[in-house]
C-alpha cells in the first residue's frame, strides 16, 4: 500500500456534519429498543435525585457507547460527532453519564441486573443466540481481577493474583453450536476469595439461563476454586448438573490411587497420533473414573456422592534425561480430576468439562472492550459499569448471530470492527434518511442481513 499524495499536498478539515463513524449502531440499538431496554430501565431503575433523571435515556447511551468501543466515561463522546444527532436522540455528555453512575447504590445495581436478565431473555427470543439449548447448555463460572491504579478506588485490594484491583465474578451460558453470553455478573472487592458469593451467582445464572430458553440439560462448570458444597448444592437446587475441577485433597488422591492400571482409556489429546493398525489414538493422556463421596468433613446429609473422572498426562521433563544418558525408570503422571454428576458417558463428560475454558474468551473480550477500565472511584458506579458491559456484550453477540454464521462465533472485537464501526454518510431522499456506506465493504452482506432481520423480525413462535 502506497500513499498516492504527498502529505504536503494533503489537507484535512473536520467539517462534515453528515458523517458517522459507527453506523452499525443503527441496527444494534434498534434491536435493543425492540427488546424494550428503555422501557425496562424506566420501570425498574429508580436512581434518586437530579442525577438519576432520564435513566431510560442514559442507560441506552452508555450501552451504545460500549458497543461502539468505549472503555471509559470520556470515550462516550464518540456518540456526539457528525450526524449522530440525526440518527439518535437523547445522547448525553460524558460528565452527565458519569454523574449518573456515581449516584448508584448496591440496590440500584441489582435493579440493573434485573434489566440485563430480561433483555437477554428477549434477545434470545429475537435471535439465534442459543441454538441447540433445548438439548444441552453449559453455565460456566469464573472470576478475574481487573487491575486498578491510584488510591481512590473503593474496594481495591490484593487478591489471589497478587495484582491490586477489583474482582469481577461472571457466569456465562453457551451451547455446543453457539458462543457464550453472560447470564450473571458481580463486582467484588479485590481481596475477595474466588468462591465468595458463587453459590448465589450460580442460582441466578441457572434461573436466567432457563428464562433465555435453555430447556434441555443444563451443566454448571467451574474450576477448583469453586469446588465446595455450597456451589454444588446451589446447582442441584436449581435443577442443573455440575462438573467441577476437584482439588487434589488427600481423599481425592486416595480415590485416584484405587484406580487399576487396566481402567485407563487413551483419549484424543493435542498431538495424539491415530494408529491405523490398532484403530485407536496413541496419546499420553488417559481417562478413568471412580465413584467418590465429596465433602466428607460436613454432616452426613450434606455429603455428595457422584463421579470422579480423572485425566492423567505423562509427566515429561527433558532435563531429567540428558542426551546419551539413562531415561526414566518408571512413568510419572500429572492427574486432573473433575467431580461431576453428568449423565453422559465418561469420555464425553470429560471432554465437556475441558470446554469450561470457553469462559476465558469472554473475560478476554470484556477486557478488550468496556472492562479495559473501571472508570470511577465509586464501587457502586463500577458495579453498574460491569452490568452495562454485560448488556453491551450480549447485544453485540445477538447482532453477530443475526448477521451471519461466522459472526455468530466471532470475537466481539471482530463484530465491532466489521459490523459496528462502519463509516457512513447521511443523506435525505424523498423525506427518508439514506445511509451511504463504503463501496466494496467486505462484510456488506452480513451488515445488510443484520439490518433486515432487525427491521423485519420473523413472527414469534410459541
Amino acid at each position: 500500500m502506497q500513499l498516492l499524495h504527498e502529505l504536503s499536498r494533503l489537507s484535512t478539515r473536520f467539517d462534515e456534519a453528515n458523517l458517522v463513524s459507527c453506523s452499525g449502531l443503527v441496527p444494534v440499538m434498534a434491536l435493543a429498543e425492540s427488546c424494550g431496554l428503555s422501557e425496562l430501565v424506566a420501570s425498574t431503575v429508580t436512581v434518586p435525585g437530579p442525577a438519576g433523571a432520564n435513566a431510560s435515556v442514559k442507560v441506552p447511551a452508555l450501552v451504545a457507547g460500549m458497543v461502539a468501543g468505549a472503555d471509559c466515561i470520556d470515550d462516550m463522546d464518540l456518540l456526539r460527532h457528525g450526524g449522530m444527532g440525526r440518527l439518535f436522540g437523547g445522547v448525553r455528555a460524558p460528565s452527565t453519564l458519569g454523574t449518573f453512575l456515581r449516584a448508584f447504590t448496591f440496590g440500584h445495581v441489582r435493579q440493573l441486573d434485573a434489566v440485563a436478565t430480561t433483555v437477554l431473555a428477549r434477545l434470545a427470543e429475537r435471535s439465534p443466540l442459543l441454538g441447540g439449548a433445548s438439548t444441552v447448555a453449559f453455565v460456566d463460572v469464573d472470576d478475574t481481577v481487573k487491575q486498578t491504579y491510584g488510591y481512590a478506588k473503593q474496594g481495591a485490594g490484593y487478591g489471589y493474583s497478587g495484582v491490586k484491583g477489583l474482582n469481577a465474578l461472571l457466569a456465562t451460558v453457551s451451547t455446543p453450536t453457539n458462543a457464550p453470553v453472560i447470564v450473571a455478573s458481580r463486582l467484588r472487592k479485590g481481596s475477595a476469595n474466588s468462591a465468595r458469593g458463587a453459590a448465589r451467582l450460580v442460582a441466578d445464572a441457572v434461573r436466567t439461563a432457563r428464562r433465555a430458553g435453555t430447556s434441555g440439560t443444563l451443566m454448571v462448570r467451574a474450576d477448583s476454586a469453586y469446588y465446595n458444597h455450597n456451589v454444588v448444592a446451589a446447582a442441584r437446587r436449581a435443577g442443573a448438573h455440575f462438573s467441577l475441577t476437584a482439588r487434589m485433597t488427600p481423599t481425592v488422591a486416595s480415590a485416584i490411587a484405587t484406580i487399576p492400571d487396566t481402567s485407563w482409556t487413551p483419549i484424543r489429546y493435542p498431538n495424539a497420533v491415530f494408529d491405523e493398525a490398532e484403530r485407536r489414538w496413541i496419546s499420553d493422556a488417559e481417562v478413568a473414573e471412580v465413584p467418590f463421596t465429596a465433602f466428607t468433613g460436613r454432616r452426613q446429609a450434606e455429603r455428595v456422592t457422584a463421579r470422579l473422572i480423572v485425566r492423567r498426562v505423562r509427566r515429561l521433563n527433558p532435563a531429567t534425561a540428558p542426551a546419551g544418558q539413562q531415561g526414566e525408570l518408571f512413568c510419572c503422571y500429572r492427574y486432573h480430576a473433575c467431580f461431576t454428576d453428568s449423565p453422559v458417558p465418561m469420555l464425553p463428560a470429560e471432554a465437556q468439562h475441558r470446554g469450561h475454558a470457553i469462559v476465558e474468551q469472554v473475560i478476554a473480550d470484556l477486557k478488550n472492550g468496556p472492562l479495559a477500565h473501571l472508570p470511577s472511584g465509586s464501587f457502586a458506579a463500577n458495579s453498574a459499569w460491569l452490568v452495562l458491559a454485560t448488556i453491551a456484550f450480549n447485544l453485540t453477540r445477538a447482532a453477530g448471530a443475526l448477521a451471519s454464521g461466522f459472526h455468530a462465533k466471532a470475537a466481539t472485537a471482530t463484530i465491532r470492527t466489521q459490523l459496528i464501526q462502519v463509516p457512513a454518510r447521511i443523506a435525505c431522499s424523498a423525506r427518508r434518511l439514506v445511509l451511504h456506506l463504503p463501496r466494496d465493504w467486505p462484510w456488506e452482506p452480513a451488515w445488510q442481513q443484520l439490518l433486515t432481520r432487525v427491521a423485519h423480525p420473523p413472527p414469534a413462535t410459541a
